[in-house]
């Protein structure tokens, strides 16, 4: 027997699933979110319903907001359960689930009604997960796109907003002439310097629309940065099911997601904020070692499992992880290149990370894919591997490891895998790559002819050298052999003769 998620059964729910220790009636609002999807309920919402278990931060409770039709969708979901969410834990030692309280209302998806809600007293933080994508960033310049039309639309119609820095600007002018304090914008994308980012658009929609509102914007609102760590699948009929099967419940909006969530912020909120710290979050003056230590360690670690894994013929990340090989080279790849190039951060042990890294990874209730990983590598390696590179060549230490990456992605390229089944390369560059790795793998000098993408890398006769090897072997002794000759120390010897003929 199931029952139909609500506020009347949280009374009765099943042993299996943990109810709110809160009275929801107890709650009030201090966060707008926009943006109401899985990951927002996963992460940024669990943090705050543990804080409610506490008894803590009660006048901090969430109203959801949106702007997009799937925004009227998932109102409408949430609506007929009461704002509640089940949430899935997929722990390999067994799935846990919740229920989450936390949101106590969402916004009818109007821009009007949002500004008006935006411009009441209570909500003194408005956070976003809005997308990777959704801050206009002009891809030329890096700066905010005020060319887009969806903004030059918003600038001709400012009292009638569109996009969601229309609405925050029109909302922000409504509290000044009001004489309320702004609310602080938090965004929760996992973008570098997300808050950044934020205040670029804010600041630039406003200033667009008059210098004095960009000024005043830029001087009056906080934009703290914040990293934020949680994976968190898509919910489709399957993950209902699961919730209906193993829970007991009719969720219309479940999420499922990893039991390992991280959320680091700059304490920069001069509205107030939630004791968060009290549940785990980290309060930091500045985010960007512990970005810098995701970006090379973790998202290095994906591109480092990625390719070889492809190549092997595997999935799942989970069954990569379980290869041998793979999960020798990615250990010692890390710890002997990758966490030497991240600067000390007081308190945190970059093996521990590491450690936690991999047994994510290795968590197949999860169930990530190789193909996932694979996406998108001409603009993935430059930000997660690349870096990693330089920095080691600029310090005289050796590339061994980072280079063999490199080559394993070129050999990717080729759009083949070791026993000759094809994939789909997708990247916006796939052409350009694939004629590289034909190149490359071709019995010609392994030559980097891409310095858009490799920058004073393409020209560097030291990492050169050491790609060359790298294919080299790959080319003719095949992914496993290399991968084994890396990890049997071969590759040292290699390296050394590599570094004496280049001086």
């Amino acid at each position: 027997m199931t029952q139909n998620l609500s506020e009347t059964v949280l009374s009765s729910l099943p042993e299996t699933v943990k109810a709110p220790a809160y009275r929801r009636s107890d709650l009030t609002p201090g966060i707008l979110h926009i943006g109401v999807g899985n990951f927002h309920r996963a992460h940024q919402a669990i943090y705050l319903s543990k804080l409610f278990d506490l008894g803590e931060g009660r006048d901090w409770a969430i109203v959801g907001a949106g702007l997009k039709p799937y925004d009227k969708t998932m109102r409408e979901r949430l609506q007929a359960q009461d704002w509640l969410t089940t949430v899935v834990e997929l722990d390999p030692e067994g799935l846990s689930a919740q229920v989450c309280g936390a949101m106590i209302d969402f916004v009818d998806v109007d821009p009007k009604a949002l500004i008006a809600r935006l411009g009441e007293p209570d909500i003194r933080i408005v956070s976003l997960t809005i997308t990777e994508g959704g801050y206009f960033v002009d891809p030329n310049t890096g700066g905010f796109d005020v060319n887009h039309p969806e903004i030059q639309a918003d600038l001709a119609s400012p009292d009638a907003p569109q996009t969601v820095f229309g609405v925050l600007v029109a909302a922000l002018l409504v509290r000044r002439d009001k004489g309320l304090e702004p609310f602080t914008v938090m965004s929760c994308d996992n973008l570098p310097e997300n808050g950044h980012m934020a205040k670029q658009a804010v600041a630039g929609f406003a200033r667009a629309l008059s210098p004095e509102a960009g000024s005043w914007i830029a001087d009056n609102v906080a934009f703290p940065n914040g990293m934020v760590d949680c994976i968190t699948p898509a919910t489709g009929d399957r993950e209902r099911g699961l919730v209906q099967e193993r829970f007991g419940l009719t969720d219309a909006a479940p999420v499922v997601c990893e039991p390992f969530r991280q959320w680091v912020l700059e304490d920069h909120f001069p509205a107030g904020r939630p004791a968060l710290e009290k549940v785990g979050v980290e309060f930091v003056e500045d985010v960007a070692p512990y970005e810098l230590m995701k970006l090379r360690i973790l998202n290095g670690g994906h591109a480092t499992i990625a390719y070889p894994g492809a190549l092997l013929g595997h999935y799942f990340v989970h069954d990569a992880m379980a290869d041998p090989l793979i999960c020798a080279f990615l250990k010692k790849l890390e710890e002997d290149e990758i966490l030497p190039t991240v600067p000390e951060i007081p308190g945190v042990s970059f093996e521990t990370y590491l450690t936690t890294v991999m047994d994510r990874f290795s968590n197949p209730a999860v169930g990530d894919t190789i193909p996932r990983l694979c996406l998108d590598g001409s603009n993935r390696q430059p930000k997660f591997i690349l870096p990693s590179i330089q920095d080691r060549l600029d310090k005289g230490l050796p590339v061994a490891g980072l280079a063999l990456e490199t080559a394993l992605w070129c050999r990717y390229c080729l759009g083949h895998n070791e026993a000759g089944e094809p994939h789909v390369i997708e990247d916006n560059n796939a052409d350009i790559l694939k004629a590289w790795a034909q190149g490359v793998y071709a019995d010609k000098p392994a030559r980097i002819e891409m310095p858009e993408l490799f920058g004073g890398l393409a020209s560097d006769e030291t990492f050169l050298k050491a790609f060359s090897y790298a294919a080299g072997m790959i080319a003719e002794d095949g992914v496993a052999a290399t991968l084994k000759a890396y990890l049997d120390g071969r590759f040292d010897k290699g390296a050394a003769t590599l570094k004496a003929n280049a001086h």
